[in-house]
């Protein structure tokens, strides 16, 4: 099984019986402060200020930057190249979705998404099973584009990420207007998730995870 757990904005550590996982290590610019953490693989989709806090992993990890394919600590990443606006990247440049698979799962992190995905993209992140999505617009997909893009990948679980807590990213929207241009209401968060691949159903479920509070600035 795998266990979810959200720092805030983008970042997650993901553990599985392979490795623990964690995408875009977050820094304190965007509200939030995670407690130093230990990973093998760590994952960046661009290099932003938010989104690459690599001074918070403990020494020993292996990390990932680019598009590519990758195994490491038998775990097997996909990057693909994606853009940060939808301008081809002339704008805010390059992102990178990441497909991670753990424990028989495919979890995607969309990173920083500028763009609603073309059919040759989608086709590259098919049979995703988890999907980590931005949620609260601003200067990444807006909050319909964000649900065009579950439709195009139609994941079994759907997790936000980027939107306004009472702890970070106030500048963005909530999760309201996200979870009604996905046609389901917001269920109550939780601390961490815990998946296991006979827990999948053909129904899509969205789960909302609480940011971990432990050193987050006040």
């Amino acid at each position: 099984m795998a266990e979810f757990k959200w720092f805030g904005h983008n970042c997650f550590r993901i553990r599985a019986r392979e490795a623990t996982v964690i995408t875009d290590p977050v820094d304190r610019s965007t509200g939030y402060a995670m407690p130093k953490q230990t990973a093998d693989v760590v994952t960046i989709s661009h290099d932003h200020k938010g989104h690459s806090n690599l001074s918070a992993i403990k020494p020993q990890y292996q990390v990932i930057t680019e598009p590519g394919e990758y195994e490491m600590h038998d775990v097997f990443v996909t990057g693909i190249r994606t853009y940060h606006d939808d301008k081809h990247g002339t704008d805010r440049g390059y992102n990178t979705v990441y497909l991670i698979e753990v424990e028989g799962l495919v979890i995607c992190h969309l990173g920083d998404l500028g763009h609603s995905l073309t059919e040759e993209q989608a086709e590259a992140m098919n049979n995703v099973d988890v999907l980590l999505v931005p949620a609260g617009g601003g200067d990444v997909l807006s909050v319909n584009q964000a649900a065009e893009v579950v439709g195009q990948l139609e994941p079994k679980i759907v997790i936000p990420m980027q939107y306004a807590t009472s702890h970070g990213d106030k500048g963005l929207g909530q999760l309201d207007a996200f979870s009604k241009a996905l046609g389901v209401e917001v269920p109550m968060a939780e601390e961490k998730y815990v998946l296991k691949q006979s827990d999948l159903s053909e129904a899509m479920r969205m789960v909302v995870l609480s940011p971990d509070n432990e050193g987050t600035k006040r």
